[in-house]
């Protein structure tokens, strides 16, 4: 076993990007996700390492595909095109590196959007990329599968939190079942999700739903924090659960970039650190007070600092507010960061697949990959 499979943190050989490979040169067992958001476009080509993968070659941008969107009902042509340039980078690489297997999928901004189809099918036309619009379901199951090895086996129950730009999806996780002693070999949908719920609000709708004020205005953040917890309620099938958050045995797991930011800016890095950040726990006193010193700040502040940065600023507070409005109504002392998820689920998804299997599922008319080839 590694060192970050004990730990639960990752490793050096699951983020050090391999040298580059030449043109046209097929590398051995490599698999590529692209996960399209409501605010970021994400790549990941990995290639299977024991229970987990090496990731050979990473890409991100903050791309904004949902500005606007709660507003209008409709994606914006400036958002569109970021979007779409975002997603060629990922195409090209894509394309260089010749994975065996890739799979790009979209999630609330494509699903909620009245012209979401045209702009997957003007993706495709533009970068060759078949992105497939998903499921709040399989986007939460893909999220948890995303952070197996960071849920703490000694304990009874976790609820990980997957906090987007457009909606936010919980997960309840019995780890009592005797599935989780083969979690890493099950496909997302077989995993212990006892009860999951997806609301449409995320980090960029809240923040467009209620404008910032001025800064230390607690009466707004406060405003969010309810609405959330009033988005969320009761959800069926999490009262067998509750009794492990009363007794202290149960753990939050956290996956978003708003709630990476609040864990840079506890451990007051100056410079963001993926291997610091990534499985890092934190207390629901450590994540109040990191809110409530971005809370007295201004979006310029909060702009400069290392691990937000002008992308994030005017959005971080949102994130902070959906954890806490979890945090009031699934009390828990622990909460774990996770620097991962949804399209660490389709990497580990991907790799698990039978071959035979989807060799009959391409029968049945399926696609065979998410990318056409280009000349």
């Amino acid at each position: 076993m590694t060192q970050a499979q004990q730990t639960g943190r990752a490793g050096p050989e699951a983020v050090a990007p391999s040298a580059a490979q030449p043109a046209g040169a097929r590398e051995p067992s490599l698999f590529a996700a692209i996960d399209l958001g409501t605010n970021n476009c994400r790549l990941l080509i990995a290639a299977p390492a024991g229970r987990s993968f090496r990731v050979v070659e990473s890409f991100s941008r903050i791309v904004r595909l949902g500005d606007g969107l709660s507003r209008t009902g409709r994606l914006d042509d400036e958002a569109m095109d970021r979007a779409v340039a975002a997603l060629r980078i990922c195409a090209d690489k894509v394309r260089r590196r010749r994975p065996l297997r890739i799979r790009a999928v979209a999630t609330q901004a494509c699903r909620s959007a009245s012209n979401g189809a045209d702009f997957v099918e003007r993706v495709a036309a533009e970068t060759g990329l078949r992105l497939a619009i998903i499921s709040p379901k399989e986007e939460a199951q893909l999220s948890v599968a995303g952070c197996l090895t960071l849920l703490d086996r000694t304990q009874t129950a976790a609820l990980v939190v997957d906090v987007g730009g457009g909606s936010t999806e919980l997960s309840w996780v019995d780890l009592t079942d005797p599935r989780m002693e083969q979690a890493h070999r099950l496909q997302p949908s077989r995993l212990p999700i006892r009860a999951w719920i997806s609301i449409p609000v995320g980090v960029v709708s809240l923040a467009e739903r209620f404008p910032e004020g001025a800064a230390g205005d607690r009466d707004w953040y406060r405003t969010m924090v309810e609405h959330i917890k009033t988005a969320i309620g009761e959800v069926e099938g999490t009262a067998p659960l509750r009794p492990a958050f009363d007794a202290g045995a149960a753990h939050l797991i956290g996956t978003s970039g708003a709630i990476t930011s609040l864990a840079g800016l506890h451990l007051n890095l100056e410079r963001y650190d993926r291997n610091r950040v990534d499985g890092l726990w934190l207390t629901r006193q450590d994540c109040e007070a990191a809110a409530e010193r971005l809370l007295v700040q201004d979006a310029a502040a909060r702009a400069a600092q290392p691990c937000i940065g002008p992308d994030r600023a005017d959005l971080v507070l949102a994130g902070a507010a959906i954890l806490q409005a979890v945090q009031e109504l699934w009390p828990c002392e622990r909460v774990r960061v996770a620097d991962r998820g949804l399209r660490e689920g389709l990497l580990l998804a991907l790799m698990q697949e039978r071959p035979g299997r989807r060799r009959r599922r391409r029968a049945r008319g399926a696609a065979p990959a998410a990318v056409t080839p280009r000349a």
